[in-house]
Protein backbone atom coordinates (compact mmCIF):
# COMPACT_ATOMS: atom_id res chain seq x y z
CA UNK A 1 0.00 0.00 0.00
CA UNK A 2 1.34 3.43 -0.94
CA UNK A 3 1.97 5.30 2.32
CA UNK A 4 1.45 8.62 0.49
CA UNK A 5 -2.26 7.74 0.43
CA UNK A 6 -2.34 8.14 4.20
CA UNK A 7 -1.06 11.71 3.96
CA UNK A 8 -3.88 12.53 1.53
CA UNK A 9 -6.41 10.76 3.76
CA UNK A 10 -5.25 12.73 6.81
CA UNK A 11 -5.41 16.06 5.01
CA UNK A 12 -8.92 15.39 3.75
CA UNK A 13 -9.97 14.30 7.26
CA UNK A 14 -8.51 17.51 8.76
CA UNK A 15 -10.14 19.82 6.22
CA UNK A 16 -13.32 17.80 5.57
CA UNK A 17 -13.01 18.76 1.92
CA UNK A 18 -11.38 17.24 -1.15
CA UNK A 19 -11.00 20.70 -2.66
CA UNK A 20 -9.37 22.25 0.43
CA UNK A 21 -7.06 19.24 0.82
CA UNK A 22 -6.07 19.51 -2.85
CA UNK A 23 -5.16 23.17 -2.41
CA UNK A 24 -3.10 22.40 0.70
CA UNK A 25 -1.24 19.50 -0.92
CA UNK A 26 -0.74 21.15 -4.30
CA UNK A 27 -2.84 18.52 -6.12
CA UNK A 28 -5.92 18.82 -8.27
CA UNK A 29 -9.26 17.96 -6.69
CA UNK A 30 -9.64 14.99 -9.03
CA UNK A 31 -6.21 13.65 -8.01
CA UNK A 32 -7.22 13.76 -4.35
CA UNK A 33 -10.49 11.99 -5.15
CA UNK A 34 -8.61 9.24 -7.02
CA UNK A 35 -6.15 8.70 -4.16
CA UNK A 36 -8.90 8.51 -1.55
CA UNK A 37 -10.76 6.05 -3.77
CA UNK A 38 -7.57 3.97 -4.11
CA UNK A 39 -7.19 3.85 -0.32
CA UNK A 40 -10.84 2.90 0.13
CA UNK A 41 -10.35 0.10 -2.38
CA UNK A 42 -7.25 -1.10 -0.56
CA UNK A 43 -8.93 -1.25 2.88
CA UNK A 44 -12.25 -2.46 1.51
CA UNK A 45 -14.41 0.25 3.07
CA UNK A 46 -15.82 3.71 2.40
CA UNK A 47 -13.80 6.16 4.50
CA UNK A 48 -15.71 9.39 3.84
CA UNK A 49 -19.36 10.27 3.46
CA UNK A 50 -19.65 12.60 0.48
CA UNK A 51 -21.90 15.48 1.58
CA UNK A 52 -23.36 18.41 -0.37
CA UNK A 53 -20.68 20.57 1.21
CA UNK A 54 -17.50 18.69 1.94
CA UNK A 55 -16.95 15.21 3.38
CA UNK A 56 -17.04 13.55 6.79
CA UNK A 57 -15.30 10.46 8.14
CA UNK A 58 -17.35 7.28 8.25
CA UNK A 59 -17.08 4.88 11.19
CA UNK A 60 -14.49 2.96 9.18
CA UNK A 61 -12.65 6.18 8.47
CA UNK A 62 -12.56 7.04 12.17
CA UNK A 63 -11.15 3.58 12.88
CA UNK A 64 -8.40 4.11 10.31
CA UNK A 65 -7.51 7.63 11.45
CA UNK A 66 -5.16 6.82 14.42
CA UNK A 67 -3.37 4.17 12.37
CA UNK A 68 -2.89 6.55 9.47
CA UNK A 69 -1.53 9.18 11.85
CA UNK A 70 0.91 6.61 13.31
CA UNK A 71 2.11 5.45 9.88
CA UNK A 72 2.55 9.00 8.59
CA UNK A 73 4.30 10.03 11.81
CA UNK A 74 6.74 7.15 11.64
CA UNK A 75 7.49 7.90 8.00
CA UNK A 76 8.16 11.58 8.77
CA UNK A 77 10.41 10.54 11.66
CA UNK A 78 12.29 8.12 9.40
CA UNK A 79 12.90 10.82 6.80
CA UNK A 80 14.06 13.21 9.53
CA UNK A 81 16.48 10.59 10.89
CA UNK A 82 17.94 9.98 7.43
CA UNK A 83 18.43 13.69 6.89
CA UNK A 84 20.01 14.03 10.34
CA UNK A 85 22.58 11.34 9.55
CA UNK A 86 23.43 13.01 6.25
CA UNK A 87 23.83 16.43 7.86
CA UNK A 88 25.49 15.17 11.10
CA UNK A 89 22.48 16.21 13.11
CA UNK A 90 22.22 12.67 14.47
CA UNK A 91 23.36 9.10 13.87
CA UNK A 92 26.38 7.31 15.27
CA UNK A 93 30.08 6.74 14.64
CA UNK A 94 31.72 3.49 15.78
CA UNK A 95 35.49 3.91 16.12
CA UNK A 96 38.36 1.60 16.96
CA UNK A 97 42.06 2.27 17.53
CA UNK A 98 45.32 0.66 18.54
CA UNK A 99 46.48 1.49 22.08
CA UNK A 100 49.24 3.89 21.07
CA UNK A 101 46.85 5.94 18.93
CA UNK A 102 44.59 6.18 21.99
CA UNK A 103 47.27 7.94 24.01
CA UNK A 104 46.75 11.29 22.30
CA UNK A 105 45.90 11.15 18.58
CA UNK A 106 42.46 9.55 18.67
CA UNK A 107 41.22 11.30 21.85
CA UNK A 108 42.09 14.68 20.30
CA UNK A 109 40.23 13.80 17.11
CA UNK A 110 37.19 12.50 19.02
CA UNK A 111 37.09 15.65 21.18
CA UNK A 112 37.18 17.84 18.08
CA UNK A 113 34.49 15.73 16.40
CA UNK A 114 32.16 15.87 19.41
CA UNK A 115 32.62 19.62 19.68
CA UNK A 116 31.73 20.07 16.01
CA UNK A 117 28.96 17.44 15.84
CA UNK A 118 27.49 16.92 19.33
CA UNK A 119 24.36 15.18 18.05
CA UNK A 120 26.33 12.22 16.66
CA UNK A 121 26.78 9.37 19.16
CA UNK A 122 30.43 8.23 19.22
CA UNK A 123 31.53 4.84 20.56
CA UNK A 124 35.10 3.57 20.81
CA UNK A 125 36.81 0.18 21.03
CA UNK A 126 40.52 -0.45 21.59
CA UNK A 127 42.28 -3.45 20.08
CA UNK A 128 45.21 -4.74 18.07
CA UNK A 129 45.51 -4.13 14.34
CA UNK A 130 44.37 -7.51 12.99
CA UNK A 131 41.34 -7.64 15.27
CA UNK A 132 40.38 -4.06 14.37
CA UNK A 133 40.72 -4.79 10.64
CA UNK A 134 38.44 -7.80 11.07
CA UNK A 135 35.86 -5.71 12.93
CA UNK A 136 35.89 -3.11 10.15
CA UNK A 137 35.50 -5.82 7.50
CA UNK A 138 32.58 -7.38 9.41
CA UNK A 139 30.81 -4.02 9.68
CA UNK A 140 31.16 -3.83 13.47
CA UNK A 141 33.26 -0.65 13.23
CA UNK A 142 32.88 2.29 10.87
CA UNK A 143 36.54 3.29 11.08
CA UNK A 144 39.66 2.11 12.89
CA UNK A 145 43.11 3.63 13.32
CA UNK A 146 45.64 0.84 12.89
CA UNK A 147 49.43 0.48 12.60
CA UNK A 148 51.65 -1.95 10.70
CA UNK A 149 55.37 -2.43 10.07
CA UNK A 150 54.59 -2.67 6.33
CA UNK A 151 54.32 0.49 4.28
CA UNK A 152 51.63 -1.02 2.02
CA UNK A 153 49.78 -3.76 3.92
CA UNK A 154 46.74 -5.54 2.54
CA UNK A 155 43.73 -6.54 4.63
CA UNK A 156 40.96 -8.31 2.75
CA UNK A 157 37.74 -6.32 2.66
CA UNK A 158 39.34 -3.21 4.15
CA UNK A 159 40.22 0.11 2.56
CA UNK A 160 43.34 1.75 3.99
CA UNK A 161 44.15 5.46 3.93
CA UNK A 162 47.59 6.42 5.15
CA UNK A 163 47.56 8.88 8.04
CA UNK A 164 51.21 9.16 9.03
CA UNK A 165 54.60 7.53 9.44
CA UNK A 166 55.22 6.78 13.12
CA UNK A 167 58.98 6.80 13.87
CA UNK A 168 60.27 4.23 16.32
CA UNK A 169 62.53 4.86 19.29
CA UNK A 170 63.92 2.98 22.27
CA UNK A 171 62.64 3.62 25.77
CA UNK A 172 65.41 3.49 28.38
CA UNK A 173 65.47 4.05 32.14
CA UNK A 174 66.84 7.39 33.32
CA UNK A 175 70.55 6.98 33.92
CA UNK A 176 70.99 4.25 31.30
CA UNK A 177 74.38 4.28 29.56
CA UNK A 178 72.71 5.21 26.24
CA UNK A 179 70.19 7.72 27.56
CA UNK A 180 72.15 10.78 26.43
CA UNK A 181 72.50 9.67 22.79
CA UNK A 182 70.70 11.59 20.04
CA UNK A 183 70.22 8.50 17.83
CA UNK A 184 70.76 4.80 18.48
CA UNK A 185 71.89 2.09 16.10
CA UNK A 186 71.04 -1.56 16.58
CA UNK A 187 74.64 -2.39 17.36
CA UNK A 188 74.42 -0.05 20.36
CA UNK A 189 71.68 -2.26 21.82
CA UNK A 190 73.53 -5.56 21.66
CA UNK A 191 73.24 -7.42 24.92
CA UNK A 192 70.29 -5.42 26.26
CA UNK A 193 67.37 -7.13 27.98
CA UNK A 194 64.11 -6.53 26.08
CA UNK A 195 60.47 -5.97 26.96
CA UNK A 196 57.80 -6.54 24.28
CA UNK A 197 54.14 -7.39 23.84
CA UNK A 198 54.77 -10.86 22.36
CA UNK A 199 57.39 -13.60 22.76
CA UNK A 200 58.12 -13.74 19.02
CA UNK A 201 59.97 -10.61 17.80
CA UNK A 202 58.26 -10.75 14.39
CA UNK A 203 54.90 -10.19 16.12
CA UNK A 204 56.10 -6.95 17.76
CA UNK A 205 57.34 -3.54 16.63
CA UNK A 206 60.77 -5.13 16.33
CA UNK A 207 59.44 -6.53 13.06
CA UNK A 208 59.92 -3.05 11.64
CA UNK A 209 63.68 -3.48 11.71
CA UNK A 210 64.97 -3.59 8.15
CA UNK A 211 65.43 -7.15 6.88
CA UNK A 212 64.40 -8.74 10.17
CA UNK A 213 68.01 -9.52 11.09
CA UNK A 214 67.73 -8.07 14.59
CA UNK A 215 66.28 -10.76 16.86
CA UNK A 216 66.70 -9.78 20.51
CA UNK A 217 65.81 -12.07 23.38
CA UNK A 218 62.55 -10.91 24.95
CA UNK A 219 62.83 -11.34 28.70
CA UNK A 220 59.46 -9.88 29.72
CA UNK A 221 56.17 -10.02 27.80
CA UNK A 222 54.06 -6.98 28.73
CA UNK A 223 50.99 -5.89 26.78
CA UNK A 224 50.08 -2.41 28.00
CA UNK A 225 52.25 0.58 27.10
CA UNK A 226 52.00 2.08 30.56
CA UNK A 227 53.12 -1.23 32.04
CA UNK A 228 56.02 -1.49 29.58
CA UNK A 229 57.24 1.90 30.73
CA UNK A 230 56.99 0.68 34.33
CA UNK A 231 59.27 -2.27 33.55
CA UNK A 232 61.70 0.04 31.74
CA UNK A 233 61.73 2.56 34.60
CA UNK A 234 62.54 -0.28 37.02
CA UNK A 235 65.65 -1.11 34.98
CA UNK A 236 64.34 -4.50 33.80
CA UNK A 237 65.05 -3.87 30.15
CA UNK A 238 64.42 -1.63 27.15
CA UNK A 239 61.57 -1.56 24.66
CA UNK A 240 60.77 -0.12 21.26
CA UNK A 241 58.23 2.66 21.47
CA UNK A 242 56.49 4.50 18.60
CA UNK A 243 56.29 8.27 18.56
CA UNK A 244 52.53 8.13 19.20
CA UNK A 245 53.14 6.42 22.56
CA UNK A 246 55.73 9.01 23.54
CA UNK A 247 52.87 11.46 24.00
CA UNK A 248 52.27 9.84 27.41
CA UNK A 249 55.84 9.30 28.58
CA UNK A 250 56.76 8.75 32.23
CA UNK A 251 59.29 11.22 33.70
CA UNK A 252 61.61 8.35 34.73
CA UNK A 253 61.85 7.00 31.16
CA UNK A 254 64.00 8.41 28.34
CA UNK A 255 63.22 7.94 24.66
CA UNK A 256 66.03 7.92 22.07
CA UNK A 257 65.20 7.68 18.33
CA UNK A 258 66.40 4.68 16.36
CA UNK A 259 68.43 5.23 13.21
CA UNK A 260 65.80 5.44 10.41
CA UNK A 261 68.30 3.87 8.02
CA UNK A 262 68.05 0.67 10.08
CA UNK A 263 64.51 0.81 11.41
CA UNK A 264 61.64 1.96 9.18
CA UNK A 265 58.79 3.91 10.77
CA UNK A 266 55.54 2.15 11.54
CA UNK A 267 52.74 3.07 9.12
CA UNK A 268 49.48 4.33 10.61
CA UNK A 269 46.28 4.01 8.57
CA UNK A 270 42.59 4.77 8.79
CA UNK A 271 40.74 1.55 7.95
CA UNK A 272 37.19 1.57 6.58
CA UNK A 273 35.09 -1.16 4.92
CA UNK A 274 36.06 -1.73 1.30
CA UNK A 275 33.38 -0.90 -1.23
CA UNK A 276 31.32 1.10 1.26
CA UNK A 277 30.86 4.83 0.71
CA UNK A 278 32.00 6.98 3.62
CA UNK A 279 29.13 8.25 5.73
CA UNK A 280 29.10 11.94 6.57
CA UNK A 281 30.34 11.08 10.07
CA UNK A 282 33.24 8.96 8.78
CA UNK A 283 34.26 11.68 6.30
CA UNK A 284 34.19 14.33 9.02
CA UNK A 285 36.24 12.18 11.44
CA UNK A 286 38.78 11.34 8.74
CA UNK A 287 39.38 15.03 8.18
CA UNK A 288 39.84 15.66 11.91
CA UNK A 289 42.13 12.70 12.59
CA UNK A 290 44.25 13.68 9.58
CA UNK A 291 44.59 17.18 11.02
CA UNK A 292 45.50 15.68 14.42
CA UNK A 293 48.26 13.64 12.79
Amino acid sequence: MDTALFEVFLEVARRESFTAAAGSLGYTQSAVSRQVAALESAVGATLFDRLPRGVRLTAEGRALLPHAEAVAGRLRAAVADVRAVRTLGGGRLRLGAIPTADMALVPRAIAAFRAAHPAVAVTHTEGLTRWLAGAVRAGDLDLAVIGTPEAEPVFEGVRLRRLMADPLAVALPVGHRLADREVLRLADLAGEDWIAGQVRPEETLIAGVQGGEFRPVIDFVVLEWAAKQGFVAAGLGVTIIPALAAAALRPDVVVVPLDPAEVRPRSVFAATPEGVADSAAVAAFLELVTEAC
